[in-house]
């Protein structure tokens, strides 16, 4: 038991600030209280809805690593974070991981390009935050859990929704992704779900394992995708990719060539959202 329960306190506080996915997991959207519920957070984090329960009550002492994912389940601040490790008795360690803070200059970028969809992935290629276009473009805000917000997964898993299977277009930016988790692997050893990620790609994905072993080089360049949108049918983009330092993120940027057919059916999806 938690003396005070103040670690209850403080994970119910964070609970009930985080931003919910739409819809959650189940069929009955209607909410009666604010935030995550603790079922969301639980798939988020990787635990049982009943573990978190029993933290918010008190109970039970969380390891180091469950602590780390209830902190990037809940976004929280290097300053929260710290403060969540000293509630449950460790000492703080990022060292190793790979970070999730979505710093002002980021944010900045998201509400200056307002009219452009982007995204904005750690260096593992999970989502952290996009602004109204890409929503409107990609859907991003029903993929509901880490996993399913991770592009690599969705990538070689077919579920990315992009390119054609087994298309060069589509092999191209599957090599980008595998060269660049290649090398986030090796700037972040200690990141769990990063090499738990890993081990299941090579598991589940041929074309995965055969790329992470054939140590091909990243070339950044602009990567066309193509996707069959629900609102105005096949569309094709360009993809940039570009990296920002500061917490070392990635912003992935989708833009359509002016004049063209696309570029009229991609003001036509973002209109339809507005």
């Amino acid at each position: 038991m938690i003396p005070g329960n103040d670690l209850g306190a403080a994970l119910r506080r964070w609970r009930e600030r985080a931003t919910p996915p739409p819809g959650g997991f189940g069929v009955d959207t209607r909410r009666r209280t604010p935030g995550m519920r603790r079922d969301e957070l639980a798939v988020a984090a990787g635990v049982s809805a009943e573990y978190v329960k029993r933290l918010e009550q008190g109970h039970g002492r969380p390891s180091a690593q469950v602590l780390y994912a209830l902190a990037r389940a809940l976004r929280l601040s290097s300053a929260e974070y710290e403060y969540l490790c000293s509630l449950a008795g460790h000492v703080p360690s990022r060292a190793g991981r790979v970070p999730y803070e979505v710093g002002p200059g980021a944010r900045r970028l998201l509400d200056r390009l307002g009219d452009v969809p982007i995204c904005v992935l750690d260096a593992a290629w999970t989502l952290l935050a996009w602004n109204a276009a890409c929503e409107a473009l990609c859907a991003v805000t029903m993929l509901a859990d880490g996993r399913q917000r991770n592009l690599a997964w969705r990538a070689f898993t077919g579920e990315a929704g992009w390119s054609r299977a087994g298309s060069a277009t589509e092999l191209r930016f599957q090599h980008a992704i595998v060269a660049d988790l290649r090398a986030t692997a090796l700037r972040y050893p200690h990141d769990n779900w990063l090499t738990d990620l890993v081990v299941d790609l090579r598991a589940v994905s041929e074309p995965f394992a055969a790329m992470w072993e054939s140590r091909v080089g990243y070339e950044e360049r602009p990567h066309r995708l193509t996707t069959q949108h629900p609102v105005v049918g096949e569309l094709t983009v360009d993809c940039d990719i570009m990296t920002i330092h500061e917490g070392d993120l990635r912003a992935v940027v989708y833009t359509a060539e002016p004049g063209s057919i696309d570029a009229v059916r991609l003001a036509t999806t973002l209109a339809q959202h507005s």
